[in-house]
């Protein structure tokens, strides 16, 4: 899995990762781990789908690790003492489907 950098500057620093969740069909976690990201967001993660996970419909989310990347208060923790003003946006969980094959 990979992500494009950011055209909009969102200033993560050198040192962000992004947490990486794949769910399977039955619910379980089978991979909760963080990777390297860039200051852009871009990054890139492989993986091999661990042999107990459950066969069907799953998930995976990729967000940043440790910051508040959902700016749903109007404030955003990157942008200091800057003076911006900010778009509200959802905080809904950012999920892609995944399905694993038998």
């Amino acid at each position: 899995m990979s992500a494009s950098d950011s055209e909009c500057n969102p200033r993560y620093g050198q040192d962000a990762s992004i947490k990486i969740t794949v769910t399977d069909s039955a619910g379980n976690q089978v991979i909760d781990t963080t990777a390297p990201m860039n200051d852009a967001g871009g990054f890139t993660y492989t993986f091999n789908v661990p042999a107990n996970t459950a066969t069907g419909a799953g998930s995976i989310s990729a967000y940043p690790h440790g910051i508040d990347w959902c700016d749903d208060t109007g404030r955003n923790n990157r942008a200091r003492a800057e003076t911006r003003t900010f778009t509200r946006v959802s905080c809904v969980m950012p999920q892609v489907s995944l399905t694993v094959l038998p």
